[in-house]
């Protein structure tokens, strides 16, 4: 006889408990509710203090209007207080006492209406001084969300809130803020690492390239057609280069500088002028300005980057004959000035703003020339942004151009 098969075991029970439900809205301690019943206790306090200031007041205007303010003395009515008749008829005597009375309840009534005026005063200031302590208190989490936002703004991503208290409104406000910080992390995080890689790729084949044309160059017994063509590639891979560096290097400006250090602004201006007095001499530009020292906070190699694509553009785009470039340096209004002038042709107002543009020019879209790729006033203005200053273009009378760049001290 076949064995019957045993049945099934049946399935372990879960470890784990069912998620507790959350309490009903009613019942959780909002910030409305914690508001309602401070304020409401808060009045509730201040009226019965105001209440029993008042019985007090009264009690002590009633004791003193109570006493009379006559004596009876030797069958004679006396007063110190009310200005009774020696000798009347009944009628009068009883008038001028019943007057006597009256002015004495009416004292007690003003005595009884100034003190519970400044009473009221005293528990007003009272009460605005305690309801500002306590509104400090329960809005204190505003300042630490407020106060981190500050931070964050300055690019340290790795600041949280982590507020502790009751689950009201404010804490699920700084929880969400805590969870969008997180996922703005990752993501500048995957941009900086897309950065790196992007920069290694792309900087290997072209120096790559680079090297294999300039060997082939250096062959004496290289035809000239090839060599031509060698100087061509050259060129381009030079100028495909150059794009490469300046859109790793815009990439990199749009965030705010986090570590910084003092660095002259004139000393830049003049490592710039350096490297750009060749090609201003070439062209029969000359350089003037005086350059006052004046220091600033950030990044010298990113500033330098300012100089140099500004006084670049200012030398390239100039007038064949007789152009200048002037660069100056001064300390104004609490901010440090980078001022680039230059002679060149006329730029309409309008189109100030499409020179900041990636890829723009003066009446052209796209880059077509031999003066730069395009860049150098998109990276000029984001590193400035990142310095938390500024870059301004005005059209210059006669033509050419002025920029100012301003950066806080």
């Amino acid at each position: 006889m076949p064995a019957v098969p045993a049945p099934p075991a049946a399935p372990p029970k879960p470890h784990w408990e069912p998620k507790q439900q959350d309490p009903p809205y009613w019942l959780r301690p909002t910030i409305r509710i914690r508001l309602t019943l401070l304020y409401g206790g808060m009045f509730l306090i201040a009226g019965i203090l105001l209440l029993s200031i008042i019985y007090m007041l009264a009690a002590q205007a009633l004791h003193v209007g109570s006493e009379l303010p006559f004596k009876i003395v030797n069958g004679q009515v006396t007063s110190t207080v009310c200005n009774l008749p020696e000798k009347a008829s009944p009628d009068t005597f009883n008038a001028a006492m019943n007057a006597c009375v009256n002015h004495q309840r009416q004292q007690a009534l003003d005595t009884l209406l100034n003190r519970s005026l400044l009473a009221l005063v005293g528990l007003s200031v009272i009460a605005f001084a305690f309801g500002y302590a306590m509104a400090g208190r329960v809005l204190s989490p505003l300042g630490r969300i407020t106060r981190t936002a500050r931070r964050v703004a300055g690019t340290d991503l790795s600041r949280r809130i982590e507020l502790d208290g009751p689950d009201d409104e404010l804490k699920e406000l700084a929880d969400t803020f805590d969870e969008m910080l997180d996922r703005l992390e990752r993501a500048f995080t995957a941009q900086q690492r897309f950065v790196g890689n992007a920069s290694h790729e792309l900087r290997t084949p072209l120096a790559i390239n680079r090297t294999l044309l300039e060997v082939h160059l250096s062959d004496p017994q290289a035809p000239p057609e090839l060599k031509q063509l060698g100087k061509t590639l050259l060129a381009t891979n030079e100028r495909s280069e150059q794009l490469v560096e300046g859109l790793l290097l815009l990439a990199r400006s749009d965030n705010q500088i986090v570590e910084r250090k003092p660095v002259d602004l004139a000393e830049v201006a003049s490592r710039a002028l350096d490297q750009t007095r060749g090609e201003a001499e070439e062209r029969g530009v000359a350089i003037r300005g005086e350059r006052a020292p004046v220091v600033v906070q950030g990044n010298g190699v990113l500033l330098e980057r300012i100089a140099l694509n500004l006084v670049q553009n200012a030398v390239r785009y100039n007038v064949p004959e007789d152009g200048w470039v002037e660069v100056t340096t001064e300390l104004q209004g609490g901010q440090a000035l980078l001022v680039v002038s230059n002679t060149g042709p006329v730029v309409p107002a309008y189109e100030i703003d499409n020179l900041f543009e990636p890829f723009r020019r003066l009446r052209t879209e796209r880059t077509g020339s031999d003066k730069g790729v395009g860049l150098g006033l998109s990276i000029a203005r984001s590193v400035a942004r990142a310095h938390g200053g500024r870059i301004i273009a005005e059209p210059r009378e006669g033509g050419g151009l002025v920029m100012r760049v301003s950066l806080p001290v």
